[in-house]
This record gives structure tokens, sequence and C-alpha cells, in this order.
């Protein structure tokens, strides 16, 4: 199955030591993904994804946050500084799943 969904969201970092970059995908969205797709999550709801913020396409991870009932998409660093955004951008991403 190749489900692509596009979304607008912040960009967040993590209060964690990692400090790892987010987007949290829109409740809506990750209720609809969860719906069709949690037989396919592998451990702690992590989803196998590909992603596209700007003209950076890479191969990535969704995690199903309990806590927040969504998903989570990582941003990392070398993406981040390629296409020029920081925390509390709102920026448009592309997924498949």
């Amino acid at each position: 199955m190749n489900l692509r969904y596009n979304f607008e969201a912040e960009l967040w970092r993590h209060k964690g030591s990692a400090g790892w970059y987010f987007v949290a995908l829109p409740d809506e969205l990750s209720a609809e993904i969860r719906l069709f797709n949690q037989h396919l999550e592998e451990g702690w709801g992590r989803l196998k994804a590909r992603a596209q913020l700007g003209s950076s396409e890479w191969d990535t991870a969704i995690w199903y946050d309990t806590r927040q009932q969504c998903y989570l998409l990582p941003i990392k660093a070398s993406i981040r500084l390629k296409e020029k955004v920081q925390c509390g951008d709102n920026v448009s991403v592309n997924i498949r799943i």
C-alpha cells in the first residue's frame, strides 16, 4: 500500500536531552493513518514512511505518541539546514506510508 498524505505543522524540539526535532501530524490525519495502518506498526508505534519537506526527500518513520494521540515525524538536522527551517516554523510536509 502506498498512501500519500500532505499537511502543514509547526516544527518543535523535544525537551529531552537528545533534542530531537519533530512535526506532529494533525489529529484527524493521525487517526486515519492509525485506523488503516496500525497492523503495520513495528515496536513503539513505528510506521515506515518516506517524507518530503521542500526539495528534500528521505526514508524515515513516523512514531505514534500515545500522550498526544498523534504520529510524530522526526526532522533530522541535515534536512532542517538544507531547507532553512527552525523551531517554530510552519512547514509543509508530504509523507508516503
